[in-house]
């Protein structure tokens, strides 16, 4: 391979690392063509991806960066699987590889700069989607707000609730109204004197 497309190819591995929100090393061996389709159709499906290249390659690609340690992950034959958007779909698709046994193995990973066991990946995996975890976190701000509401309208509620029991005492114990005089008769009009 020539320097030129060594220094290409890092630097798209590097272009790639700045976009991914986490970095998984995986091992795959043994892997037919279908299986290693049916993977990167799924990882797409999350918006992540599965590449191979030289360990020399990625050594250079994460000096640096904050996907320094998996340097570390590194050696013989591995994948590089990146997340694009939400690395926990991407870590329960991956969890679901499962199937394939020993032919794909997860080594660890990286996610925001931290290194991650696999383990952690498999921990990762467990937690609920992004929606449902800011479905709860809005639900756990807004539960103060609706208090504090629920708190300042409690004084006008009691002081409304007094004023129409007082009405309805009052109503209930009162006597009724007098009916509304009718109004009077029109006097006749008086006939002209001198007559």
């Amino acid at each position: 391979m020539k320097k030129e497309q060594k220094t290409a190819l890092v630097e798209d591995l590097r272009a790639s690392f700045g976009r991914a929100s986490l970095a998984l090393v995986s091992e795959y061996k043994g892997m037919t063509a279908g299986e290693s389709a049916d993977v990167r159709r799924k990882l797409r499906a999350v918006r992540g991806e599965m590449r191979v290249a030289k360990n020399t390659l990625v050594r250079r690609a994460i000096e640096g960066t904050d996907y320094a340690p998996l340097g570390e992950k590194l050696g013989g034959p591995v994948g590089l699987i990146l997340s694009f958007e939400d690395p926990v779909e991407l870590a329960k698709t991956v969890a679901g590889f499962k199937d394939l046994g020993d032919k794909f193995k997860v080594r660890g990973g990286v996610l925001g700069g931290k290194a991650l066991t696999p383990e952690e990946v498999q921990a990762l995996a467990t937690l609920p989607p992004r929606e449902v975890v800011m479905a709860q976190l809005l639900g756990l701000l807004q539960a103060p707000a609706t208090r504090l509401v629920r708190l300042l309208n409690e004084p006008g509620s009691m002081l409304a609730r007094a004023i129409d029991a007082i009405g309805k005492k009052n109503g209930e114990g009162a006597p009724s109204a007098p009916p509304a005089a009718a109004p009077a008769a029109a006097a006749p009009a008086e006939a002209p004197a001198g007559r």
